[in-house]
């Protein structure tokens, strides 16, 4: 067993910036924890999730009604974003369908 015997300004010193360390690396890590675990969609999904074709997902995309990232050729869409304008969609597809066309 070894001792180490350290000054009181030292140890005061060390264990200042200890705490200050500590105290970031928790901030860090709770910002983590409170964000949600965001999902991510592709384009097939989200489809199917708003029953649309490829063709009325492109005209959300361009009309800025739902927000997208891209990563190479292939588009992802959150979850959250989408779960958004499933009652836009649905408005839209009610008041298109009595003109009797489909989305």
């Amino acid at each position: 067993m070894e001792i180490i015997i350290f000054e009181k300004k030292t140890f005061e010193e060390f264990s200042m910036k200890l705490e200050s360390f500590i105290q970031k690396v928790s901030g860090l890590y709770n910002g983590i924890e409170n964000k949600r675990l965001r999902k991510w969609l592709d384009s097939e999904d989200v489809c199917r999730t708003l029953n649309v074709s490829p063709r009325t997902l492109q005209t959300l995309r361009d009309n800025g009604t739902l927000a997208f990232s891209k990563l190479g050729n292939k588009v992802y869409y959150l979850d959250e974003d989408v779960q958004r304008i499933i009652p836009s969609v649905e408005i839209r597809r009610e008041r298109i369908g009595k003109k009797g066309r489909n989305i």
